[in-house]
C-alpha cells in the first residue's frame, strides 16, 4: 500500500464533495475480482460516461479490508438525489450495478444509491479558524 497520496484534479471553482461506504464481502478472491472490475482496462467506458453525464467531476473509491469509501466531486448546487435517479437509468448502468451486485453486501436488484450510504463529516481543516465556528 502506498503511502504517496494521490493527485487531486482542481477544477477551479468550489465543488460539493460526498463521501459513501459500501462493504464487500469478506472474500479475498472476490475482492480481487472487484478490484480488477474497477482498474482501467475492465471497467466499461459507457459506465464512466454516465457518471460524467449526470454531472458528477471525480469519483473516487479506496478500499480497506471489506470497506469501500467513495469520494465524489460534483459542482456546487448539485442535486445529488435527481443525478442518481438519472445515472440508473443511463446505458449500462443497470448491466454494471448487476456485475458488481454479487461481491457487495446489499440487497440483489439494489441500484448504486441504495447501496453506498452517505458518510458523515465530523472534521475538516478550516482555513480560517475564526469562521469554523
Amino acid at each position: 500500500m502506498s503511502t504517496q497520496g494521490n493527485i487531486v484534479t482542481h477544477f477551479g471553482r468550489p465543488v460539493q464533495r460526498y463521501v459513501q461506504t459500501l462493504q464487500l464481502r469478506d472474500n479475498p478472491e472476490l475482492i480481487a475480482r472487484y478490484r480488477e472490475l474497477h482498474d482501467r482496462h475492465h471497467n466499461p467506458a459507457l459506465v464512466r460516461q454516465g457518471i460524467r453525464a449526470v454531472g458528477l467531476l471525480e469519483m473516487d473509491i479506496y478500499l480497506r479490508g471489506t470497506t469501500l469509501v467513495m469520494i465524489v466531486e460534483a459542482p456546487v448546487g448539485f442535486d445529488w438525489d435527481k443525478a442518481m435517479a438519472r445515472l440508473a437509468k443511463e446505458p449500462g448502468q443497470s448491466e454494471w450495478e448487476d456485475t458488481v451486485a454479487p461481491y457487495q453486501k446489499c440487497a440483489p436488484g439494489s441500484a448504486s444509491h441504495e447501496k453506498w450510504q452517505m458518510m458523515e463529516r465530523i472534521f475538516h481543516l478550516y482555513e480560517n479558524e475564526a469562521s469554523a465556528e
